[in-house]
């Protein structure tokens, strides 16, 4: 029998079977090659909730609609968020084979040091720290969002209040600090709070959808929603300006790695995260679809809402949709709630993503990132690190919101050059050196789906950096 723990597999003389360490029980070294220190407190229900709470789908592409719009119209946004759906199925079924392959918290930073062959400590040193910072970023990015709600949910009911930039930093370093918090003293409760978050999120959704559809005075008509393209950027090609906007769709699905990030918290991993990745992008792409068909039939007054005086743009379209504040504020509580719950499984997916750099001695101090804390049954010092991170990029809002914006929207670019580390060196290598897990590709599937999943990254991640519109300014560059 040949044993290759750094590759995470056990292969027999024949290769027909592998067999998966995947319980401390079993032994102290875990499919990653590492000792288990992390308790697997996760069944497959809380990791398919924190999987669909974290992707977040149709929160996240309701609350940048309004820039979406910019970029075709309604039919822009739908038929946008359909296209860069089908690519991101492709990424999430070559990180779910991998995954299954090689279960381990490293996620992409794992798999590139194995699939980049002799220069996988480079690959998957780059592919490491750019999932890092991904993650990272989401997690500021996701607070914001929760302290934009915040203001907005008091100003609907105080129509004299005046937004400042600092009203919205306190909430942000409240939100911070609650979720940091959460994620650093309640482990054992995140399972339980993430399946709570999965059903807010499926419940949230049914009840916006029944009001939106049910509470307007005026429905738009069925050309303002399928048909009537309108190119707002400044750009003369409408079939760019459609492959530029498959970028809002991107934030939304774009986090096909957040399970495997946990390999080392649930049982049987290499069976269970594949099937999470498959609940989450089943569940996102018909939550977020049916949820923006519901909000486009309720918008009556487009205009009213891009001049609208509230910094999330959601609380307009609901004022506009119920004609109240209470209606207003009660909806946004139904995407409130969640997004909660979603800041703390950033925390939880960016911190673990740091930990396993640290353990490998990747980072400066590493030995104290790398320690687990025995009383928390957490990589503790590790979280903390990702707060700070998150708290400096607050202070940086504050003295500029288009450098914040810079770093949090680099998202989506930081994520897939991370997952083409992956992905791109275990094609090039003809998909082999590695025994399948659970879930594996066969034959001529595994390289098209490959293959196509690495053409969108290495193409859409040079559009994804041009300027949102024309003509540039110095608040509106993409940077």
């Amino acid at each position: 029998m040949e044993t290759r723990v750094g590759e995470a597999y056990i292969n027999d003389k024949q290769g027909l079977e592998t067999s998966y360490l995947d319980t401390a029980a079993e032994a102290p070294i875990n499919p990653s090659g590492h000792r288990q220190e992390l308790d697997r407190n996760f069944n497959l229900l809380a990791i398919c909730s924190l999987a669909v709470t974290s992707g977040n789908t149709w929160i996240a592409i309701g609350g940048s609609v309004t820039v979406a719009i910019y970029n075709g119209g309604s039919p822009g946004v739908l038929y946008e968020f359909v296209a860069v759906s089908i690519f991101y199925w492709l990424i999430a079924a070559s990180i779910a084979e991998l995954a299954s392959a090689m279960p381990s918290s490293g996620g992409v930073y794992h798999w590139a040091s194995i699939t980049g062959g002799r220069h996988g400590r480079i690959v998957g040193w780059f592919a490491g720290y750019w999932n890092f910072l991904a993650w990272v970023f989401g997690a500021a990015a996701t607070a914001q969002i929760l302290a934009l709600q915040t203001v907005s949910m008091y100003a609907v009911f105080h129509p004299d209040f005046v937004t400042k930039r600092w009203h919205v930093f306190v909430a942000y370093l409240l939100a911070n600090i609650l979720c940091c918090s959460v994620v650093l003293f309640a482990n054992k409760l995140l399972p339980l709070l993430e399946t709570l978050g999965g059903f807010l999120i499926i419940a949230g959704l049914f009840i916006t959808i029944v009001i939106c559809a049910a509470m307007p005075n005026v429905h738009a008509t069925d050309a303002f929603v399928w048909r009537e393209w309108v190119n707002s950027t400044g750009y003369r090609s409408n079939g760019f300006v459609f492959m530029l906007g498959m970028l809002n769709g991107a934030f939304a699905v774009g986090t096909p790695d957040v399970v495997s990030h946990l390999a080392e918290e649930i049982p049987r991993p290499s069976k269970n995260i594949p099937k999470a990745i498959l609940a989450q992008f089943i569940i996102g792409f018909v939550t977020a679809f049916t949820y923006l068909i519901a909000l486009f039939y309720g918008i009556s007054d487009l205009k009213t809402i891009l001049e609208g005086p509230y910094l999330f743009p959601l609380a307009s379209i609901y004022r506009q949709i119920t004609s109240s504040a209470s209606g207003t504020v009660g909806l946004l509580l139904l995407s409130f709630l969640p997004n909660f719950i979603s800041c703390l499984g950033t925390y939880l997916i960016a911190s673990r993503a740091f930990w396993t750099l640290a353990r490998d001695n990747a980072t400066p101090f590493a030995p104290f990132f790398a320690d687990v804390s025995k009383r928390h049954r957490n990589p503790f010092n590790a979280i903390l690190f990702c707060a700070g991170i998150s708290i400096v990029l607050g202070c940086i809002y504050l003295g500029s919101s288009t450098a914040f914006s810079a770093f949090v929207g680099s998202f989506v670019v930081l994520s897939s050059l991370s997952y083409l580390s992956a992905i791109l060196p275990h094609l090039l290598h003809r998909r082999s050196g590695i025994a399948p897990g659970w879930f594996w590709m066969k034959g001529v599937t595994g390289f098209a789906i490959n293959g196509v999943a690495c053409l969108y990254m290495i193409l859409f991640v040079v559009i994804y950096c041009f300027p949102f519109s024309l003509p540039v300014s110095a608040t509106a560059m993409n940077y």
